[in-house]
């Protein structure tokens, strides 16, 4: 069915080490594009990473910080009621400098990854949306050489999955008793300094791609009949003729399948390929110059129109009008907003 709805909400995360002041909110239109109704939706520190409820009522955001009691960051729960923003409640991340939020189907838990503590803390959710009850999983004792980063976690087919960058590993974690059970893992280890960062799920789960930060890289996992997941692939991110250095970033897949991006940071530039229908294989069909400095958080608006990405360094959001039938990418404006690192629809 076509979606004919003209405008939605973006909810836009920063950093506020700088002259932003948190988190703010747009008017987006998917006819031409532009944004406007420019306001700060919440004051906050350093929101980095936001994540809407599937319900579409509450908003979770990190706040990127070690300091928060004592030395941790934390997160907070806002209610979302005609585009504004309530602070329902703020509670510590239990590990310093938060970075990535993933909220289960039903919104019953919300998985929040601490980069510099090493863990993810799962919280339940209680009916006004309120973080309680969390589940720390530590991965600071998984490794005696190298040190955690857990960077992003996602809930699918009734398990938690975690990137772990600093381990080099996608770590897989069954339901259990309400929770996860840390002492049933999984684990899909990566090349030494490979850093998965992000990673997406194909519509019905067969196909899993990790964006690896460290080596710019994208790795498919296929899986199989028993359910477990299989190297399909590893595809480069980055024009052959580059020379300098650059890391991933975030990954998304095209709403309908067809077409994966991936944005690097310091080519400053989004990867595209195109994904083979049959196979899950990739196919790279070309890159866009983002216009900016250090590409972070991107997002594909919810008719599937246009690609926003987030320029973190150079302060300024970058609008591209996609193309559905072969997943190009053309520039039709920027705007200017302090340190932009993640791009939140409503829909």
């Amino acid at each position: 069915m076509k979606n004919t709805q003209e405008t939605y909400t973006l909810f836009v995360g920063t950093y506020t080490d700088g002259d932003s002041e948190g988190i703010y909110r747009y008017t987006f239109n998917t006819e031409t594009g532009q944004l406007t109704n420019k306001t700060v939706a919440a004051t906050t520190g350093n929101p980095s990473f936001l994540k809407i409820s599937p319900n579409k009522e509450y908003l979770y955001a990190v706040n990127e910080t070690n300091t928060y009691d004592g030395e941790n960051g934390s997160v907070t729960a806002f209610k979302i009621d005609n585009g504004q923003l309530t602070t329902l409640n703020t509670v510590s991340s239990f590990g310093a400098h938060p970075c990535h939020i993933g909220i289960s189907d039903d919104g019953a838990m919300v998985a929040v990854s601490n980069y510099s503590g090493g863990n993810v803390a799962v919280f339940k959710t209680d009916v006004t949306g309120k973080l309680v009850t969390p589940q720390v999983v530590d991965h600071t004792l998984l490794d005696s050489t190298k040190t955690s980063h857990a960077h992003s976690a996602l809930f699918s087919q009734g398990k938690l999955f975690v990137a772990d960058l600093g381990l080099d590993m996608l770590r897989i974690y069954p339901f259990l008793g309400g929770g996860v059970d840390s002492a049933e893992a999984k684990v899909h280890k990566f090349p030494e300094k490979a850093g998965p960062r992000h990673f997406v799920f194909s519509k019905d789960d067969a196909i899993l791609y990790v964006i690896n930060e460290l080596n710019s890289t994208i790795t498919a996992y296929k899986r199989n009949e028993t359910g477990a997941y299989g190297v399909l692939e590893t595809q480069s991110t980055l024009d052959k003729d580059f020379k300098g250095d650059s890391y991933c970033a975030d990954i998304r897949l095209s709403s309908d399948g067809r077409f994966l991006y991936g944005s690097n940071r310091g080519e400053n530039t989004i990867v595209i390929f195109a994904v083979d229908q049959a196979t899950g294989k990739l196919s790279m069909i070309g890159r866009e110059d983002v216009r900016g400095d250090w590409p972070r958080n991107f997002n594909i608006d919810p008719s599937g129109n246009f690609l926003l990405v987030a320029n973190q360094r150079s302060n300024n959001i970058t609008v591209y009008k996609r193309g559905k039938d072969n997943g190009t990418l053309t520039f039709t404006h920027e705007l200017e907003l302090p340190s932009p690192v993640c791009l939140e629809f409503l829909d």
